[in-house]
């Protein structure tokens, strides 16, 4: 099936926000799109006050498992109850869920260092899950490696059978290890990164990779020309598991997205250290992740390359019946699960001039089933 998208059908969500890149990035006709979700674990994300993923850190394990499962589920088996806050602030995996339901979007799951395994079928890399940079190496190199190796044959396989794809994550505390990795790069990453919280901790993200890189005897800049070691020593294993999958679809000439906010950015770090076609690579995420004033998702990612497109989907939930969702408009949450760029894959995939109020009335009913009957 052709899913070409005509000129006319444009909109907001689909323009180049990458100030030195004005190209159109969708210009070929997208036949065989399909959405990845990488589920990951670091234990940097059980420091107190780096996210609200997870009702307790004990809890934030269950995060990418529970997400996965919702996606195949609308529910989760890894957890009692429901992906929610107690106040009805929902899980990302439910835009896109909802976004993947309504536009019959293929996906599949690959866990790459998720701690807890989730109730679904997945692809496996076998690889641990991260460690608290603080305190240790987040991987081996050896795995680190692996990870990257595993993605780029999954991508290789995918290359001959899709020729879009969509890369999204679970991982939380992910923001942090993405500013670790970019900066012992030499991207100045500081104060950009986004937060699931509308108080971004943006001075404990730094102290902790600052402390981390004096640990490690790493400046600013020290692996620049070292990007696996760069993962090894500050990442989590969603960094190299995404580049990989994106490597091996490049390699290919396909195109993909970034589906996720300024962790997305360390991947395409990663990708441009590799000597990947920056042209070939977008990221998409949410409005709530470009237009978050604690973090700078546009200029980090055009520092990286101007050669990125960069997309932000307008979802309007600020304009939601439902308190849960506008809470997303507040700082909350902002991006996820792929959230954002499978908004964006649907728009694409749309016959119809699909508009930002449509999208939101399938959130809205996928939150009442899935989550209002439950509160």
């Amino acid at each position: 099936m052709n899913y070409d998208m005509d000129s006319e059908t444009e909109n907001e969500s689909l323009k180049n926000l990458n100030p030195e890149n004005q190209n159109n990035f969708f210009d070929f006709p997208i036949n065989n799109p399909l959405f990845i979700c990488v589920i990951s674990h670091t234990d940097t994300s059980e420091i107190s006050g780096l996210t609200i993923a997870g009702a307790n850190p004990d809890m934030i394990k269950y995060t990418p498992p529970a997400d996965a499962e919702f996606l195949y589920y609308g529910k989760c088996k890894c957890i009692e109850g429901i992906p929610a806050s107690p106040d009805g602030k929902p899980t990302p995996a439910l835009i896109t869920r909802s976004m993947l339901q309504n536009f019959k979007i293929p996906f599949m799951v690959v866990n790459s260092g998720a701690k807890i395994n989730p109730s679904i079928p997945y692809f496996s890399f076998n690889i641990s899950h991260g460690k608290n940079i603080q305190n240790f190496d987040a991987l081996s190199l050896s795995e680190t490696k692996r990870a990257y190796q595993y993605g780029k044959i999954l991508g290789n396989q995918l290359s001959k059978t899709n020729d879009f794809v969509v890369i999204g994550e679970s991982i939380p505390g992910g923001t942090t290890t993405a500013l670790g990795v970019m900066l012992s790069m030499g991207i100045d990453a500081y104060n950009k990164v986004s937060s699931s919280m509308p108080d971004n901790p943006n001075l404990l993200k730094k102290t902790i990779i600052e402390n981390s890189m004096e640990k490690k005897n790493i400046l600013f800049g020290s692996l620049k020309h070292d990007p696996f070691k760069a993962i090894s020593l500050f990442g989590d294993p969603m960094i190299p598991s995404v580049a990989g999958i994106s490597s091996g679809l490049i390699e290919n000439e396909k195109k993909i997205m970034l589906a996720g906010g300024t962790q997305m950015c360390s991947v395409a770090a990663i990708l441009k250290s590799l000597n990947y076609d920056m042209k070939k690579i977008s990221i998409g995420t949410t409005s709530y992740v470009v237009k978050d004033p604690s973090s700078d998702f546009v200029g980090l990612a055009s520092l990286i390359s101007h050669d990125i497109s960069i997309y932000g989907s307008k979802l309007d939930l600020e304009h939601s019946k439902k308190e849960g969702l506008r809470a997303y408009s507040k700082g909350y949450v902002k991006e996820g699960v792929g959230a954002g760029g499978v908004s964006i894959l649907a728009m694409l995939i749309s016959k119809r001039n699909i508009t930002s109020n449509m999208l939101l009335s399938y959130i809205e009913k996928e939150y009442e089933y899935s989550i209002e009957r439950y509160l």
